[in-house]
């Protein structure tokens, strides 16, 4: 029998998997996003900073008028909006994740849609960092800038162990998100992206807090049975939640009415964190997810040029 994998080793094993996405990143970046990634995460906020230099280029409806007066050549307002882009990742990874009726899991395909965000940081220059929660305890990487730091970064998450699939049952799904380390995790104004399974939950304790610090955004990835059940088969699959083996009838009405019950309660929740209908993207595993951030970051974008 084999020994498991170090974490340096985990690591190791991420990074050629990483370059590629980092590849298909750019090249995204060079001629389909052009800077709707930057616009997409800025969001709308003009917030004031501090007064700097006017310098040639610089847009001329921001000299400060009274401080170039006082101090004899030109300086400008410079706002929040100008600063870099802090991208702070919270990836909670619940064994519900570890359900697959295709040739991926929602945790593989939600590891990838992390490190695709992670790779759009790196090349576009922000800093970018994240915080891994489950069952068994949390890891935080600050955020960091530069392809190396960030690649490294991403390769530590990527190669985090799923959680163990053991006596399920009856075991109450309680919330192992640090939320007050997380509150201090990133500067103010950085964009929060939480990636999660996200069940019907109630709100976390101090969510509000984090909506006024971050600009928050909620990503998931959806099997095609969490949306319907296959109609009229009768399958066996096993439930990672429940940690054994259960029949699913799509023939029979009451377990048709019960999923769709449940979905309506897990839509309804994701709404209720982020009620912005451009905070939240919803991927499936069967599909492409560059594709899927691509026309997330056009609709943003296509939203503010509206305002």
């Amino acid at each position: 029998m084999s020994s498991a994998q170090s974490p340096a080793s985990l690591v190791t094993s991420q990074l050629a998997l990483l370059k590629q996405l980092e590849w298909r990143v750019r090249h995204a970046v060079e001629n389909v996003l052009s800077g709707e990634y930057r616009s997409a995460f800025r969001g709308r906020g003009m917030e004031f900073d501090q007064v700097v230099k006017y310098t040639f280029g610089d847009d001329i409806r921001d000299i400060d008028w009274n401080v170039t007066a006082r101090l004899g050549e030109p300086y400008r307002k410079k706002f929040i909006e100008e600063r870099e882009v802090s991208l702070l990742l919270l990836f909670e990874d619940s064994v519900s994740l570890q359900f697959g009726s295709g040739a991926q899991s929602k945790r593989e395909a939600l590891l990838e849609l992390a490190g695709l965000v992670m790779m759009l940081g790196a090349v576009n220059r922000d800093r970018v960092g994240f915080l891994y929660a489950s069952e068994s305890g949390y890891t935080l990487k600050e955020p960091v800038r530069g392809r190396g730091q960030i690649l490294h970064a991403a390769a530590q998450l990527l190669g985090q162990p799923a959680p163990v699939i053991e006596n399920r049952e009856a075991k109450i799904e309680n919330s192992f998100i640090p939320w007050r380390l997380l509150a201090k995790a990133a500067p103010r104004h950085s964009i929060l992206i939480w990636l999660g399974d996200f069940p019907p939950r109630i709100e976390p304790e101090g969510w509000s807090v984090l909506t006024r610090r971050y600009q928050t955004m909620g990503f998931r990835v959806e099997d095609p049975w969490d949306r319907e059940l296959p109609f009229e088969r009768i399958l066996t699959t096993y439930d990672p939640v429940a940690g054994r083996l259960v029949n699913l009838n799509g023939a029979s009405s009451a377990q048709r009415d019960a999923h769709a019950e449940w979905v309506a309660q897990r839509d309804a929740s994701f709404r209720t964190l982020f009620p912005a209908p451009l905070s939240r993207l919803s991927v499936r595993t069967d599909q492409e997810r560059l594709e899927a951030l691509v026309r997330f970051f056009h609709a943003r974008m296509a939203a503010g040029n509206r305002r």
